[in-house]
């Protein structure tokens, strides 16, 4: 699963000591420099600071807002931490928790540090159970717990734009109160880069069927088709075409990439201009796709009957007739 984010990381780096006091540090920030010196004294082969120790993984849950997609990680996903946890007989990088009070089950919430709370519990559950899970305790709110996730994952490759785009909007509407540019304050972000990645979560859920991976959809491919959006012929036209792109995956098992599926979305806004028409579906009793079809006044209708839907010819015929009724 693990996908770059093609330049996000970096171009969100861009600024990010402008116009910063360094003595006046956001408690973020002043979080992440502790961590720093607990990380510098646990590699010198120090003794651990009473705030990172070493737990068991099941008594930690992740925090509601973190920003890991948790059917994201698998072993082949998490292989390169697994591989380096196994050479270095621990885990050697603290995850960022802080502790729970009314949870009988679990002690610590994760702020940040999932993906190695995942590895740490596969390898116990995976004939190495003296593998534990270190971490380092900090007292911080929600809007602080939020931007010390930002920080320790903003430049990580393994994020997708679609993990982090959801987790933004979530902290703009609950922190920011869906104030764009008091979040960019506070994460000394740009606001062109906060509203790209907010695009990445805005699209709508129809165009998003169309991929085959929402892990797919990055900054990019949003920044392309979202202007589309607004026009309401051509977000039609759109909606159509991601239908016909899940058609053929659900029905041919035909996969595309995520920007091949940009591109076919994008061509269905221009193409019927030119005399043909969006392509329809149509659903049988079953749940699946019995038949597409165009239809234009050049050349009339064009049906496709996908193989194997399960449907007896009665009822395709009977969607045949009443496509040409609607004709």
């Amino acid at each position: 699963m693990a996908k770059g984010n093609k330049g996000f990381g970096s171009s969100l780096m861009e600024g990010l000591d402008e116009d910063i006091d360094p003595a006046q540090a956001a408690p973020a920030e002043s979080i992440m420099a502790s961590r720093s010196q607990s990380l510098a004294r646990i590699a010198a082969g120090k003794v651990v600071t009473d705030r990172t120790e070493w737990v068991d993984p099941a008594r930690c849950r992740p925090w509601r807002l973190h920003n890991r997609d948790l059917d994201h990680l698998t072993e082949d996903s998490c292989r390169d931490l697994i591989d380096a946890f196994l050479s270095a007989k621990k885990q050697r990088i603290p995850a960022i928790v802080r502790r729970l009070k009314d949870d009988p089950d679990h002690d610590f919430e994760i702020i940040a540090g999932v993906r190695r709370w995942w590895t740490v519990q596969w390898l116990r559950n995976h004939h190495h159970p003296e593998f534990e899970y270190l971490v380092t305790i900090q007292a911080v709110s929600d809007e602080e717990a939020f931007r010390v996730s930002d920080i320790e994952n903003r430049s990580r490759k393994d994020i997708s734009d679609w993990e982090r785009a959801h987790e933004y909007a979530r902290a703009l509407e609950e922190f920011y109160g869906s104030n764009q540019s008091e979040m960019a304050e506070h994460l000394k972000i740009s606001r062109s880069w906060l509203s790209r990645l907010l695009d990445v979560a805005r699209l709508p859920s129809e165009i998003v069927a169309a991929f085959a991976d929402t892990h797919d959809i990055t900054v990019r491919i949003a920044r392309d088709i979202k202007p589309l959006t607004s026009d309401p012929r051509a977000l039609a036209l759109m909606v159509a075409a991601a239908g016909a792109i899940a058609a053929e995956r659900a029905d041919l098992g035909l996969v595309i990439s995520g920007p091949e599926v940009a591109k076919r979305l994008i061509r269905a806004t221009v193409e019927p201009v030119k005399g043909g028409s969006a392509e329809v579906t149509v659903k049988g009793k079953g749940g699946k796709v019995i038949l597409r079809y165009t239809h234009s006044a050049r050349s009339g209708f064009t049906f496709k009957v996908p193989p194997r839907t399960g449907a007896p010819a009665a009822e395709v015929l009977k969607a045949i007739e009443a496509a040409l009724a609607k004709g």
